[in-house]
């Protein structure tokens, strides 16, 4: 049968239900917040509509017939399974559901993201988070591909086609090995490592980033002399302390310093980090991962 036909609706149901649930007109009237004329009409419209009486009326009592009490738990459940879809999609709406994939250079992970996404879990529990940890060049191509909804990139200005959501900024650092002769000084400057050797990530894993750190060393006055590469920043730091050469890099990095390799801060140098969606695709979940990093992500 084509329930649409009759015309029954949601309001017919909930009526109802309040009606069984009282079994009293004027108590359902007042929780519903309705005159109970009005409530009375649309009981007997629904039985006219269902063709049976739901209710035995009387001066003294009211009482479900058979046809009401096979009709209750059904319309009860219907109700619950209405109510829930409503929660649903406005939890969805606000962006406290569904899924969301994050991008990030492993590095930011190193730098308050850990802070963020338990934050995050916290309060929005219900949303799938996934993190996707790749390199900054990966991270544009993956939201410009769409299977990244936000990440995180190490690089001073905005790719073309994504838009900024949030961004901060960290000291750079000097590393060292420990046994280096300017390991014991504090305050280094940038310009006494012009004759050192370095070791340093490949560009095509974040060009911006690199170029944004070989600029501070031009402006210090020299090109660095990069003899080694290696594509993780703890094995960065592990060949520095092998003594293979002197290395800079984000704050963040001085965390995986081992005993043979010291991280000096460069106080006037700074590297830009940088939280991007694609343009127009911003999802409510990946706004409210922002609103966490602003809320959250102070360096």
């Amino acid at each position: 049968m084509n329930h649409a036909k009759l015309g029954i609706e949601l309001t017919h149901l909930r009526y109802f239900a309040v009606v069984a649930e009282e079994l009293h007109f004027g108590r359902a009237a007042i929780k519903l917040g309705v005159s109970q004329p009005p409530l009375t009409q649309q009981i007997q419209r629904l039985e006219q509509r269902i063709g049976f009486a739901l209710f035995e009326r009387s001066t003294r009592r009211t009482a479900l017939t058979e046809a009401g009490n096979a009709l209750l738990p059904i319309a009860q459940a219907l109700l619950a399974d209405v109510d829930r879809g409503i929660d649903a999609a406005r939890k969805a709406g606000r962006g406290e559901s569904g899924h969301l994939v994050v991008g990030t250079p492993p590095s930011v992970m190193l730098a308050g993201l850990p802070k963020v996404i338990r934050w995050f879990r916290r309060k929005l529990p219900d949303v799938d988070l996934r993190l996707r940890e790749v390199s900054t060049a990966a991270v544009i191509e993956s939201l410009n591909a769409g299977s990244v909804d936000v990440g995180f990139l190490r690089c001073p200005e905005l790719p073309q086609g994504l838009q900024e959501l949030f961004r901060f900024r960290e000291n750079v650092v000097i590393l060292l090995p420990a046994n280096h002769p300017l390991a014991k000084t504090q305050k280094l400057k940038l310009e006494q490592l012009a004759a050192e050797p370095f070791v340093f990530f490949p560009r095509r894993l974040g060009a911006e980033f690199y170029d944004e750190l070989l600029e501070h060393c031009r402006k210090a006055g020299f090109t660095p002399k990069v003899v080694q590469e290696a594509t993780q920043w703890s094995t960065v730091a592990s060949l520095v302390e092998a003594g293979l050469g002197v290395s800079i890099g984000p704050a963040s990095i001085s965390r995986l310093a081992a005993r043979g390799c010291v991280a000096r801060v460069l106080p006037d140098k700074w590297t830009t980090v940088l939280l991007a969606s694609p343009k127009q695709r911003l999802t409510a979940t990946g706004e409210q991962f922002a609103a966490a990093c602003r809320s959250q992500l102070v360096i």
